[in-house]
């Protein structure tokens, strides 16, 4: 391996040396540009003092109004104020008016009780296994057999219920557990 002697080499410049106008051989340019946003906003923060000094004047300006002159009138302290000169009607016709409101009879109870569906199957079974995750919920369901069109169904029934709302209240205890589709209908006994 050959030794090169660096000490008698002459430096090269990084980049290429060759281009005209490189950034150190210009001269720097002034900004004007500056200077126009500078002498701006120099313009712009003295018109704004000068509007405030002449606003400020008109303010404080005191203006001068003549006040009225008193004309004392002398009353007497036992006069009456001077009489009504409209007259209302409407206290003599609420004072004789009657009303008569029809209230209809309030029953405590409905005509129908309510009763509340929740499945209708053709295996027992099923029906049974229903009723069953109903009674873990803490309602007790009935299983009903019933002969219809199209053969024998077990429907799984709650109720009788006298109120509509604490058949709402155990459906929605009942979907909180996952047991949706249960429908509320008027009672009917097979």
């Amino acid at each position: 391996m050959t030794s090169r002697d660096y000490a008698n080499r002459k430096p090269t410049r990084k980049g290429n040396a060759n281009k005209r106008g490189s950034k150190r051989d210009q001269p720097k340019r002034f900004p004007y540009l500056l200077l126009l946003i500078t002498i701006a906003g120099l313009a712009g923060f003295g018109y704004l003092l000068w509007l405030l000094n002449s606003t400020d004047e008109a303010v404080t300006t005191p203006v001068i109004v003549e006040a009225p002159k008193k004309t004392t009138v002398k009353k007497d302290p036992n006069a009456l104020p001077p009489a009504p000169q409209e007259e209302w009607t409407y206290l003599e016709e609420l004072e004789n008016k009657k009303v008569e409101v029809d209230l209809p009879a309030v029953s405590t109870k409905p005509k129908r009780p309510y009763q509340m569906q929740c499945g209708s199957f053709r295996k027992e079974s099923q029906a049974n296994s229903l009723k069953a995750i109903i009674a873990f919920q803490g309602l007790e369901a009935q299983v009903r057999k019933v002969k219809g069109t199209s053969g024998i169904w077990y429907k799984v029934v709650l109720g009788p219920y006298d109120k509509k709302r604490e058949a709402e209240r155990h459906r929605h205890v009942l979907q909180n557990s996952g047991t949706n589709g249960c429908q509320i209908w008027f009672w009917e006994s097979s």
